[in-house]
């Protein structure tokens, strides 16, 4: 395989080196308005995936993880929120909805994408509360996905901080 070029996705779904938006970016903003909806109206989440497919930019998204994101955080919205809980200042209800939608997102992609490597799902949170939570929001949700990386993926995280470590150490 060759060097990845400018216009090729970063790992992860991250924002494209050429300033577009991958797929999975695209499809975890538009899980987290879905998620947005269904607290406010508790709409299915059939009618809400089929209300964002009309969108013009649908098709830029991963469709398929767009649908595994919204579902499986709905699904699990009751477990996921009481994952949560304990690692909150204050009741899950005092979040916004935004706050709330993307710790479930997050704490979604933690437990169940375990292709998703847990930097990759707590950067993407943390990006999706700089353009859409409150202004310092998405220091609060790094500091709750921190927390739920560690409960979640403790053997991941572990390694990972050890090998930072090992890079620091060497002369």
């Amino acid at each position: 395989m060759g060097a990845q070029t400018k216009d090729e996705a970063v790992e992860g779904g991250k924002t494209r080196r050429d300033g577009r938006k991958s797929g999975r970016r695209r499809a975890r903003e538009l899980a987290l308005q879905g998620l947005y909806q269904w607290q406010l109206a508790r709409k299915d989440a059939v009618i809400i995936a089929a209300e964002l497919a009309e969108r013009d930019d649908f098709g830029k998204a991963d469709t398929a993880y767009f649908r595994t994101l919204l579902n499986g955080t709905i699904e699990n919205a009751q477990r996921l929120q009481a994952r949560i809980a304990p690692h909150l200042d204050r009741r899950i209800e005092e979040l916004s909805p935004i706050e709330r939608g993307l710790l479930m997102l997050g704490a979604y992609e933690l437990e169940s994408e375990l292709e998703v490597p847990y930097r990759v799902a707590i950067n993407e949170a943390v990006e999706l509360a700089k353009l859409y939570g409150g202004t310092d929001g998405y220091k609060f949700v790094n500091g709750v996905m921190d927390k739920l990386a560690f409960e979640l993926r403790e053997i991941e995280v572990t390694a990972a901080r050890g090998a930072a470590g090992a890079k620091e150490r060497r002369p």
